[in-house]
């Protein structure tokens, strides 16, 4: 009977394809560069989903941000304005005298390198504005929160948070009853 022998290089080629797959089977997947807290600064624009009761709006809003701070050129206030005034038409006027409203929502930022994202921790500070009605204009202060932190996503590059109308005053006086308007902006990416 003739011994039957294995050629040495189809050896060598079975060696190489089983490095080749193991080799294969060590990766976790894509490689994700880490996040970095300098690469967040810049223009951006990003979804608005504005909620107040059952009444949901969506808008697109740019912002601007730098090192702790994310900067509005035009702070969406016409559910607070609405809220205030109640009647369609002084709101709309009132919105018009308004004009743009700037507003700076501060922030400390950490690297979660574990999860490759930027957590943002927010102080939001009060937002003062005064609405003309009938002639008049009513001094109002809204207190401003962020219940939960912000994340700049290190894979896909995207800045995501929320904050709240908490309560508003006007002229001194609570506003009750009053619903909590959010402004959630899930994904917002680089101009």
């Amino acid at each position: 009977m003739k011994k039957f022998t294995v050629p040495r290089f189809l050896i060598a080629v079975v060696i190489v394809l089983v490095g080749f797959t193991l080799s294969s089977c060590n990766t976790d997947g894509p490689d994700v560069p880490p996040v970095k807290l300098e690469e967040m600064s810049g223009n951006y624009k990003g979804k608005l989903i504005t909620v107040q009761g059952s009444t949901r709006k969506e808008s697109a809003r740019d912002f601007k941000v730098k090192k702790d701070t994310i900067m509005f050129a035009e702070f969406p206030i016409s559910e607070i304005v609405k809220t205030v005034v109640k009647d369609p038409i002084k709101t709309e006027a009132a919105l018009k005298a308004i004009g743009k409203l700037k507003y700076d929502l501060k922030y400390t930022a950490s690297v979660n390198q574990a999860s490759n994202v930027v957590e943002l921790t927010f102080a939001p500070k009060i937002l003062e504005l005064q609405i003309p009605v009938d002639g008049v204009n009513k001094k109002t202060v809204v207190a401003m929160t962020a219940k939960q932190k912000g994340f700049y996503v290190g894979m896909d590059r995207s800045l995501r948070f929320a904050v709240m109308a908490e309560k508003i005053t006007v002229d001194g006086t609570l506003l009750t009853p009053y619903e909590v308007i959010e402004y959630n902006f899930p994904f917002c990416i680089k101009n």
